[in-house]
């Protein structure tokens, strides 16, 4: 019966049929806005931190795994949330209620969500503040890098934090309305910097990207006496991470992607929730999400890869570097050019990062509607800031982890409940969905090894599971379609007419 239902799913109302538009209009930009942001771009080439990094083993298998992600994140991670947005028009925090209950629902993925968007608050404050003490090189230590943690940094990370926190709280429609042309910001820059750098493309050699900082630190850290010379660096030599294999490239490149992206997958319901019809839902994944993709990360590790392949020598201070953002500064253009694109690059990720902070007001006011959303967001914003000051939100690797470890089950079971429900929405269901509950936490465990690696006797774990976004993917939907076949789904609850 329809009088079972909380308050929150009885009042959602679908958006009517002549509200809905076109892929170009919604979905694309919208998405295209998410996957060309710089501060996803400038991670790919290094993430995982071992020596040269997604480049170790050239740059061709990191390249497929960049196809190969993008088109996962669209086909897996996005489509079907996406097609539960158009077919039912209703928002996440309902749409959800099929997979997690309508108790269950307000929690996973309703408030989680939200919780969530403080983290990528954190992560874009976070780079926000390292490019502009780079840019205006204010707050850098004895060795020319930016000081984290550090009073200059700390002091840019916690005032752009508390202005996104406080736009998106109350003026997100006026941050709309200048958002649209900020994306061109990252493509252009990309643009130039491949124009810059692809004629070293053909003396690009994985080697390249880690020998000299290699060398580097192995002088800086020699000790005095021989005998301990050898053991210092038999030591270091054998707990030094080593080059990425192809393999193991392009799984890294994949978990990096797809870490990244998970949020976004879930949140296509809301996104494509105003879309026409699936053609449109498509389209806009297709180009919105797998080209954009393609285009952002892979030209990033195009860039990087010409700039080692074409340089004579390398200079110290960027010996070993492979943020595309940091090589642009002395190192790809000049040091004037430069400033001033980064520049346009921190200002174009602010409605990012108001937007950030009007979801996460958005869900806190649905789950939490007796609480001020500025107690509520003022709370999140202030642990965004300590992740920014800290410097753990610069952590890409932790980050974009936790994110698909949370998500990337949260996408594999609303996948597993579509297609048990005959490509549809199943409707709300009762209660705590058990399916939905166990798929995510066995999901999530299987997700986020390193995460469990840090407790005390379970260091093993640290990297036990090759790709583990993926991974916690996998393990949310064979779960969910198990348990729900073995009758672990809550009943369904009747929605009125107009609902």
């Amino acid at each position: 019966m329809a009088s079972n239902l909380p308050d929150y799913v009885t009042s959602a109302k679908p958006v009517p049929s002549d509200a809905r538009v076109k892929w170009f209009a919604n979905i694309a930009p919208t998405y295209a806005g998410v996957m060309v942001w710089f501060a996803f771009w400038e991670n790919v080439p290094g993430y995982g931190g071992t020596p040269g990094g997604l480049l170790s083993a050239g740059l061709m298998p990191a390249l497929l795994g960049v196809v190969l992600a993008a088109l996962l994140i669209h086909f897996l991670f996005y489509l079907v949330p996406g097609l539960l947005g158009m077919k039912t028009g209703l928002p996440l925090y309902v749409v959800g209620t099929s997979t997690y209950g309508v108790q269950g629902g307000l929690i996973l993925p309703g408030l989680f969500m939200g919780v969530l968007q403080f983290f990528w608050l954190g992560f874009n404050a976070f780079f926000i503040a390292t490019v502009l003490c780079q840019c205006f090189e204010i707050g850098l230590n004895d060795k020319g890098e930016v000081a984290i943690p550090g009073m200059t940094h700390g002091v840019i990370a916690v005032v752009w934090t508390l202005a996104s926190a406080l736009v998106g709280l109350k003026g997100i429609q006026y941050v709309a309305k200048i958002a649209t042309p900020f994306p061109l910001i990252p493509i252009a820059v990309l643009v130039i910097l491949t124009a810059s750098t692809i004629g070293g493309l053909s003396g690009f050699a994985p080697e390249k990207t880690y020998q000299a900082s290699h060398v580097a630190a192995s002088a800086s850290e020699a000790p005095s006496g021989e005998n301990a010379r050898a053991a210092e660096t038999a030591t270091a030599q054998a707990n030094k991470p080593q080059p990425l294999g192809a393999g193991a490239a392009i799984l890294a490149t994949i978990a990096c992607i797809v870490g990244f992206f998970a949020t976004a997958g879930a949140a296509g319901v809301d996104i494509a929730m105003n879309s026409s019809d699936a053609k449109n839902v498509q389209k806009g994944g297709l180009v919105g999400i797998a080209l954009a993709t393609v285009f952002s990360a892979g030209l990033s590790l195009v860039i990087v890869a010409g700039y080692y392949g074409g340089a004579d020598q390398v200079p110290a201070n960027l010996a070993g570097k492979l943020d595309p953002v940091v090589l642009m500064k002395g190192g790809i253009l000049s040091a004037g050019f430069a400033k001033v694109l980064m520049i346009l690059l921190a200002i174009s990720s602010f409605p990012a990062a108001c937007f950030s902070a009007f979801i996460a007001a958005n869900s806190f006011k649905t789950v939490l509607p007796k609480i001020n959303p500025f107690l509520s967001v003022g709370a999140g914003a202030a642990g965004s800031c300590i992740l920014a000051a800290t410097g753990w939100a610069g952590n890409a690797a932790s980050v974009f982890g936790l994110i698909g470890a949370s998500f990337g089950p949260v996408c594999g079971a609303m996948a597993a409940d579509y297609l048990l429900a005959g490509k549809k929405w199943a409707g709300p269901r009762a209660g705590i969905n058990l399916a939905g509950w166990i798929s995510w936490l066995l999901g999530f465990v299987v997700g986020a090894p390193d995460l469990f690696a840090m407790i005390p006797g379970l260091d093993f774990l640290r990297g036990s599971i090759p790709c583990p976004p993926m991974a916690a993917f996998i393990v949310g939907f064979v779960l969910y379609f198990v348990l729900a076949k073995v009758g672990l789904q809550s009943k369904t609850l009747e929605m009125s007419a107009t609902a």
